[in-house]
């Protein structure tokens, strides 16, 4: 498994929570199927399928989010408010008022949720307590930080912040566009997306496109800088870099593939190879990755 987006956030190094101790934890809010009159419930699942809240390999920590929302149309629940209040303007001879409207649309809601469509989604969230890794894979912070605060109310006093760095990802992604030079270890590839810092907005966006030097530096000149920008750390993962600091679209490359396991005679064995192989260079890329955007910004007194 891969994550495939990265919402980044710090734990202290060396955290001395065990996975057993974090189950503990989790168990309090463990995902349970919404009744028929509910829209939405989530909570805790077992990520292997087992049971357990948490998968340990090497004392990497996989946990999943599920999230269980019923389908129910707003076209529908118009079209049917309003064909029941034709029905009561034919009865009564006079239209419904505005708060008769709301109580059909209220009855309609409620006859119409049990027979709802149920999707169910599952997101992922590692932590590694010996680096002080927490990451969700997600491609929206809305999402992350729905599952973050849970873990905050799971685990008493988490010890978890966002991560922050010395340099703003925009200024370091203009810098190494302006400079024509990638940081050590990491080199650019063809997308990348400039953005106007005043009002305008303007935006110029390159995908699968060599980037011309004289030509993005005279786009920085004219006042746009780097709001994302494709990379690859290593020769091993492609990502992109974005101004929130998210890391999104990661893909390991060729030399990865062909060290993760496929000889392994189980499903689980294959899982859990794959799984420390991901984490392992994950933890080694989102490391330079910092030292890259000049460290760590030291906690506001």
């Amino acid at each position: 498994m891969w994550f495939r987006n990265l919402q980044i956030y710090r734990l202290p190094t060396n955290w001395d929570m065990t996975a057993s101790r974090l189950e503990e934890c989790l168990a309090s809010h463990v995902f349970e199927p919404g009744t028929s009159m509910d829209m939405q419930s989530s909570g805790w699942a077992s990520p292997r399928g087992n049971d357990a809240l948490v998968h340990e390999v090497n004392r990497q920590m996989l946990l999943m989010f599920s999230t269980e929302k019923k389908l129910l149309p707003a076209s529908i629940v118009n079209q049917t408010v309003k064909e029941k209040s034709l029905q009561i303007e034919e009865e009564q001879g006079y239209k419904p008022g505005k708060k008769r409207m709301r109580e059909i649309k209220e009855q309609v809601v409620d006859e119409l949720l049990p027979r709802a469509f149920r999707i169910r989604r599952n997101t992922f969230a590692w932590i590694d307590p010996i680096k002080g890794w927490l990451v969700v894979d997600a491609a929206s912070p809305t999402k992350a930080d729905e599952i973050f605060g849970l873990l905050v109310k799971s685990v008493d006093q988490l010890p978890a912040r966002n991560l922050r760095v010395a340099i703003p990802p925009s200024a370091a992604m203009t810098n190494w566009l302006a400079q024509n030079e990638a940081p050590s270890g990491f080199t650019v590839d063809q997308d990348t997306e400039l953005r106007a810092v005043g009002e305008t907005k303007a935006t110029v966006r390159y995908i699968r496109h060599t980037l011309e030097p004289d030509e993005v530096r005279h786009h920085i000149a004219s006042g746009k800088e780097c709001v994302r920008l494709a990379m690859t750390w290593g020769d091993r993962i492609s990502f992109v870099l974005t101004d929130p600091l998210a890391v999104k679209r990661v893909a390991p490359l060729d030399v990865l593939k062909e060290n993760a396991s496929s000889t392994l005679a189980g499903e689980d064995e294959t899982f859990d190879s794959d799984f420390a192989l991901m984490t392992g260079e994950l933890g080694n890329m989102l490391a330079d990755l910092v030292d890259a955007l000049g460290g760590e910004a030291k906690a506001e007194a």
